[in-house]
Order: structure tokens, then sequence, then C-alpha cells
């Protein structure tokens, strides 16, 4: 079922694809997802078993590590859940099979800071929902499928009603639609229907496989900057070995108990072990609701304020030698595409780089590889795109011999404001919250073509038109980048603006930047321009205003 799942969805990627996007050559819901389901695919592989336990594990396993974009990371929680469910189990009832699957949302949903219904959380919901109803009556999985489809399809045709930018589009949740295109996977499986030569998801959903060329639309969830941190110490701890019974339910008690007296608070429970992360004034107090939930391990209290770090829980043995040795107490990684902004971050001081943006978003496993060969106490991530944030997020919680902060950076310029923003001398959440608040300072734009005809707030879209984008959102239309891209700026620059850093692609010669160089300089006198050589893909120019 699963990989049938990830054939079809593999099938029918270029149309999921095509649900959600601007018009502009980075639509990637469907490749995500479908990287995604590769990467669980790949687990199965080394199975010697095919006891359902076994097969979801392996499956969650490969989700975790392969899951790219947002809607990869949600797929991802999916099938935790959904293997949680299926624990210990060598065979599952369509109970069995539905209760799982409502694990599986649970988790989603949880993994999501500020969930939003009309996404494939919603249709997740749905069919999970249809399913535990069934199979309280009917214990036939094979009858439970189309059931699950059903429930599905009128989930996915909901979607719009609920968020009224498909409705404007006039499109399904891609998200969703690429879940259902896995769910439709496991029916054939059951089934023994042959998938080769599928193109396109069902005949109930090719209407929206086809949607309106003038419609279109960008979904992204947006991650909220943390707020300002008055906490002076920083808490970690694992809890482990867990006293028996210790459930998800627990962990989550003991999170929300945290929260009410600190912030940046994690609670991840593992294989095993509870990993704690909290910000208070009373570390003490942290420690003792632990307790109470197992033995602690590998206990750090950081006094902020001065940058000292009490290592605690001698008692238990622990020593450096039982964790990596790490080389440093602060690395960076940061991800972007183009060999200039590569170098550019390599001056800033950033360690490692992941390739990726806009085109190809880096999996979970890529950040966690990338952090891992920082060797540093504490390791700052730069996602520099609004689809990364999530992964970069999951990625954090897998690292659990070291403290990894995500600096919720949305564009390049982003990122690079944030690094400038790092004082070396300075706590560790003092720098954390100087990179946010830089970050947001940024008003972020860029220039790009479009991929097909469209239309967006009135402006009227045609294939290979140059669109210039205000925070993500299309502000100028035109036939020449370099006229684009002053138009940009004059919506974008204000009375007090003061500096304008611009980065040209890979497309663009060096004498063309040059001669924009001049006319931007005579358009605003008053800032001061930075160009540099960014050699990113697809985007002719990204730039930022101060």
């Amino acid at each position: 079922m699963i990989i049938d799942g990830a054939a079809m969805l593999e099938y029918n990627k270029a149309a999921v694809d095509a649900l959600n996007v601007f018009p502009v050559p980075d639509g990637d819901t469907g490749t995500n997802m479908s990287l995604t389901m590769m990467s669980a695919v790949k687990e199965l592989q080394n199975l010697d078993t095919a006891d359902v336990s076994a097969v979801a594990a392996a499956a969650a396993r490969g989700a975790l590590k392969g899951a790219r974009g947002n809607s990869g990371v949600i797929l991802s929680q999916l099938f935790r859940g959904f293997s949680e469910g299926l624990k210990g189990k060598e065979s599952a009832s369509a109970a069995d099979f539905a209760s799982s699957l409502s694990l599986g949302a649970d988790r989603a949903y949880k993994a999501v800071m500020k969930p939003r219904e009309g996404t494939i959380l919603t249709v997740a919901r749905a069919v999970a929902d249809g399913a535990q109803a069934f199979a309280a009556k009917k214990q036939d999985i094979s009858a439970l499928l189309p059931r699950m489809i059903e429930d599905g399809e009128a989930a996915l045709r909901r979607t719009p009603d609920l968020l009224p930018v498909l409705k404007e589009a006039g499109v399904v949740d891609s998200g969703g639609a690429g879940l259902m295109a896995i769910y439709l996977g496991y029916k054939m499986a059951v089934e023994g229907e042959e998938i080769e030569n599928v193109s396109t998801i069902a005949k109930s959903l090719s209407a929206f496989m086809e949607r309106p060329a003038e419609k279109q639309e960008a979904i992204g969830a947006a991650s909220e900057a943390a707020g300002e941190i008055t906490f002076g110490y920083c808490t970690e701890t694992f809890i482990t070995p867990l006293k028996e019974g210790v459930s998800q339910g627990d962990a989550d008690s003991l999170r929300n108990k945290l929260m009410e007296f600190g912030d940046c608070v994690l609670v991840v429970l593992d294989e095993g072990l509870i990993k704690v992360h909290c910000h208070s004034n009373d570390p003490g107090r942290v420690l003792r609701y632990c307790i109470r939930l197992g033995e602690l391990d590998n206990v750090k209290v950081e006094n902020m304020r001065s940058q000292h770090r009490t290592l605690i829980a001698e008692a238990e043995g622990l020593h450096e030698e039982a964790v990596p040795p790490m080389e440093k107490d602060v690395g960076f990684v940061a991800v972007a595409a183009g060999a200039g902004l590569a170098a550019l971050f390599k001056d800033l001081t950033v360690d490692e780089m992941v390739e990726g943006g806009q085109t190809m978003n880096p999996s979970t496993e890529d950040i966690v590889k990338a952090v891992q060969r920082c060797k540093s106490r504490t390791t700052f991530v730069l996602p520099n795109n609004k689809n990364i944030v999530m992964a970069a997020q999951q990625a954090a919680e897998l690292l659990t011999d070291r403290t990894v902060l995500v600096v919720p950076t949305k564009t390049v310029p982003q990122g690079v404001a944030a690094m400038i923003a790092y004082v070396p001398d300075a706590p560790v959440e003092e720098n954390l919250s100087r990179m946010q608040e830089a970050a947001e300072g940024v008003r972020s734009g860029s220039v790009t073509y479009a991929v097909r005809d469209s239309s967006f707030d009135g402006k009227e879209i045609h294939e290979h038109d140059i669109l210039g984008l205000n925070e993500g959102k299309v502000a100028v239309v035109g036939q020449d980048v370099g006229a684009v891209t002053l138009d940009l700026l004059h919506e974008m620059v204000r009375e007090d603006s003061e500096l304008i850093t611009l980065f040209y692609g890979a497309d663009v010669p060096e004498e063309s930047a040059e001669a924009l160089r001049a006319q931007i300089e005579e358009a605003f006198p008053q800032c001061e321009l930075e160009m540099l050589s960014g050699g990113q893909p697809l985007y002719y120019y990204l730039f930022s205003v101060e």
C-alpha cells in the first residue's frame, strides 16, 4: 500500500504542484510530498519482515528523514502517528487501521504552530474520522478504503469554502490533493489494480487537476517569530529511563505545565526517552516536574544572562565522552542556492551551507547532517525560505545531543540580516532575539518570470512576463527585468530607508547588473546600495530594503 501510494503520488506530482503556486517557477508541494514518500519507500527496502508494526515504523522513519517542505513535514507526522498506532502489531484490523489514521492526524495538527482548516490537515482529519466511524460497524478492510476515498474527496472539495484564498483561485488545497493521491494508491493496492500508466489522481478529482490558468494563488503557512526572551535560565535534560506507562499524554501534560512559567518549551517523546528544553527563572522547578516521569540524564542548566553554563547530574555518571565530541560553542547552518550566496554566508561566518531554496527544498536529514558537521554545542539554523522552516524545526527536535536554535528566516536577505546582527560575546538567547528582530526588520523583494498565464489581485499575467514580488506577493508585472526591478523598489523604499542590498542571479550578466546599479543610485540617492553576485537560479534579483 505504501509503495503504491508513493507511485500514485509520483505519477501525479506535477498536477499537485500546479495547484498551489504563483505563476513563478517554484511550485513544489507535489514534488516535496513525493520525495518524502520515496524516502519512506527506500526505508522499506531494508526490512526482512512484513508485519504491520515494522512496515509502519520503517515508513515513518524514512518519511521523517526525507521530509521536504512544510507539506513533507506534515506528511511525515501523519506517518509517525500512524506508526504509533500499529506499534507491536503483526497485523491490523480495520479498527486498528482507522485509529492509527486518527493518531496520525493528531500528530500532524500538533506539528503546525497555527493549524489552518482547508489544508491537508482538514483532509487527513476527515479521512480518519470517517474511517473510525466505519470501522466501528464493519471490520472489512477492503470496504474501508473506498470509504476513506469518499470522505477524503468530500473534504478536499470543501477546502475552498474554508480558505478564501482557495476559493478565489478556484482550486482545492494542493497538500490535500497529494494526500488523496497516496490514499488512492492504498486502495488500488488492496484491490490489486495496477498503477502503471495512471495519469490522473481520479476522474472525480480531474477537474481540480486542470484548474483555470487565470486563477492561481500561493498558499503558505507563515511562521511567527518568537517574542522577546525574559527568562534567565536555559534548562535541558533527557528523561530516561521512563517510568512504566509514561505516554504521549504525559509528555503533552509536562509541556503544558512548563509553558505556565517558562517559554521556548520543547518536550519530545522518542523511543524510551523524553527530551526537555525550557527557559525559565526557576530551573529547579522544571526538573522537579521532569523527574515525575522518570530518571534525569544529561541535565544542563545555563545562566543565559552571564553565559556561564552549569552541568548537572554528575551523580548519573555523566561526562563529556558520553556525547559526540564538540569542537566549539556556537555554529551556524544556512540554506541557500547559488555560489555567490553561499560565499556571502561563509564570509558572515556560517559554518555549513545546505543547497536549496525556492526550487528544491532540502530534507530534514540534509539539515540534520549539516548541523552534525558543525560540531558545535549550540547551532543556529537559518532556513531562509518559509517552506523550509518546518523541516529545520523538525531537524532540531531530532538532534537530542546538542542545542539547535532555528531562526525562522523566510528569505535570503532576512538570513543575511540575522547573521550581521549576531554578536559573538553576547549570550545565546540574546543573540537569538537579536537575529530574529533583525530578520523581521527586513523587507524582501525578488524578480523572476511567469511560467503560465494567470491573474492575481486584478493583474493580468502572461507566460514569460517579468514579475516583481514584494514579500512574496506579485506587485509588479512587466516585460523588462530592469524596469520591473526599479518599479518594485519604488514601491518598497520608504522615506526612512537607508540601505538596499541586491543579489543578481545566474542569468544576469554582470554588465546588466552594473547598468541597473547606476539607475538605482540615481533613483534613490538617500540609500546606500550594495550589489553582489548571488548566482541564484530562476530569480534575476533578490534584494532587501532596510
